[in-house]
């Protein structure tokens, strides 16, 4: 097999667990709450629903009452014609001086009826009725017209009004009721409600169609996001660049920071994993050589050279360490807390040294405690192990009300300080100046890698209070409440 051969075969070897990986992810994703498009729909075409039941049967309702009314002002307006026509015979009884002008009341069975009663009288129908006869109510109705539907005839439910009324030169109560079938309103009523429901039913469909395209072309952008993001996977593209809607764009904007702070993180690793390995690189070939040599001091070779690679493992094992924990999310440490724990600390170390913690004690600040105790600890044993014999801590030196402004804390020494041209090389991993102490020239290195992971700076100068070396370590400050 040849290399590009083998090459191929190993990067199909290695494609298929990545694919396999990926397809495993997809199919392991967390448990949906359902479509949101299917949500979208039901809650319209529920709230469609109601709106449209409730809107027909309103609107029913008033279109019914309002043929009733005007069959009614009908019915109504030949009983006052009726009345209007009456008179008191010489008998006592009712006459009608002119007959009523609808032709239907000389028809049998026509569907139109009249009939005046009277207490001791008897009842004079319509020749309309022929051998029937309307049963008026039994309670004697009231002067005003009175409405009422009656099933008294087979076949023929009826609409009747009835009224009640004195006539002239007469003391007897007459009740005057006009009856007609309900055959042409309820035929009318039929009519309105059939138009009704085929009209709803169109504006329904026409609604939820509406809703259906809405919810279509409303949630589109969001399978444009989808679609992006797996051009990123698959393409290898890094950022979501397509046009969007103005809704949208927070999302995006969020999901194209997540991908440059994975970047970021990436290239970090990245990086450490390169200087950790040429860091490592030298010391191995030392030891290589010495070994491959057969050195007469190969022991002090090894041990020299392992504590070296021992510096850079501690140093990087310390970047690795706060870059994991910055991302688990914001962290809040008591700034007093961690400064008096480390003081406690180097004064077991430096006995004879004297120590000064100032500033304000409820500073918070956003780094987590195991990190914040390195960088103090580092900056505080440093100015103990260099300085005179006095440190001073100074803690939100440049306090001020902004709770977005970051927090700085002093750390002084009596001691000779640090030359200007020299305070930048210092910080270089194994910098070392006073060589004459213990020490593995990373303290500073690993100061400025953490607090620059949070976001933080370190800066040296020169104290005004006691002469010596000034470090100004610069960290975010947590906006969070203090803690209790």
């Amino acid at each position: 097999m040849t290399a590009p051969d083998r090459a191929g075969a190993a990067m199909g070897v290695s494609a298929a667990p990545d694919e396999a990986r990926i397809n495993d992810t997809l199919e392991s994703a967390p448990p949906h709450t359902g479509s949101l498009g299917r949500r979208m729909m039901v809650i319209s075409a529920i709230w469609i629903s109601i709106l449209l039941l409730s809107g027909g049967f309103a609107l029913d309702r008033t279109l019914t009452a309002l043929v009733e009314r005007n069959f009614d002002e009908q019915l109504e307006y030949v009983q006052t014609a009726l009345i209007a026509s009456s008179e008191i015979g010489p008998d006592g009884e009712v006459l009608l001086y002119r007959p009523l002008g609808d032709q239907r009341f000389l028809e049998p069975n026509s569907g139109l009826y009249w009939q005046i009663s009277g207490d001791g009288h008897d009842d004079w129908p319509s020749r309309s009725l022929w051998d029937r006869t309307l049963k008026v109510r039994e309670e004697s109705p009231g002067v005003e017209a009175e409405f009422y539907n009656s099933d008294q005839f087979a076949d023929e439910p009826l609409r009747l009004v009835e009224r009640s009324v004195v006539l002239p030169d007469s003391d007897t109560r007459w009740t005057f009721a006009v009856a007609s079938a309900r055959d042409e309103l309820d035929a009318q009523i039929a009519r309105i409600r059939s138009i009704l429901v085929w009209s709803f039913a169109v504006l329904a469909v026409g609604l939820l169609t509406l809703a259906a395209l809405q919810s279509y072309f409303g949630l589109r952008p969001l399978r444009r996001v989808r679609e992006a993001i797996q051009r990123i996977r698959t393409t290898g593209t890094n950022r979501v660049t397509d046009p969007l809607p103005y809704e949208v764009q927070p999302l995006v904007q969020e999901l194209n920071a997540l991908l440059a702070h994975s970047e970021r993180q990436a290239e970090e690793a990245r990086t450490h994993a390169g200087n950790l390995a040429h860091a490592l690189k030298t010391p191995l070939t030392v030891v290589n050589n010495a070994a491959t040599a057969h050195a007469h001091d190969l022991a002090d070779t090894v041990i020299r050279e392992a504590r070296t690679m021992r510096r850079h493992v501690d140093h990087h094992l310390a970047r690795a360490r706060a870059v994991g924990r910055r991302a688990t999310g914001l962290s809040r440490t008591s700034l007093n807390e961690s400064a008096q724990a480390v003081q406690r600390a180097v004064e077991r170390l430096y006995p004879n040294v004297r120590f000064d913690i100032d500033g304000r004690k409820d500073i918070l600040v956003a780094i987590e405690r195991q990190d914040l105790d390195e960088i103090l600890g580092n900056l505080i044993e440093n100015a103990a192990k260099y300085g005179g014999g006095s440190v001073f801590v100074t803690l939100d030196a440049e306090s001020t009300d902004n709770r977005r402004d970051p927090c700085v804390v002093w750390v002084e020494d009596d001691g000779m300080g640090i030359p200007e041209e020299e305070r930048i090389r210092i910080f270089d991993r194994g910098a070392r100046l006073d060589t004459g102490k213990p020490g593995t020239g990373l303290g500073l290195a690993i100061v400025r890698d953490v607090a620059e992971i949070y976001g933080g700076t370190v800066t040296l100068g020169e104290s005004e209070d006691l002469g010596g070396l000034l470090v100004r370590l610069v960290l975010p400050r947590s906006n969070q409440s203090p803690l209790k």
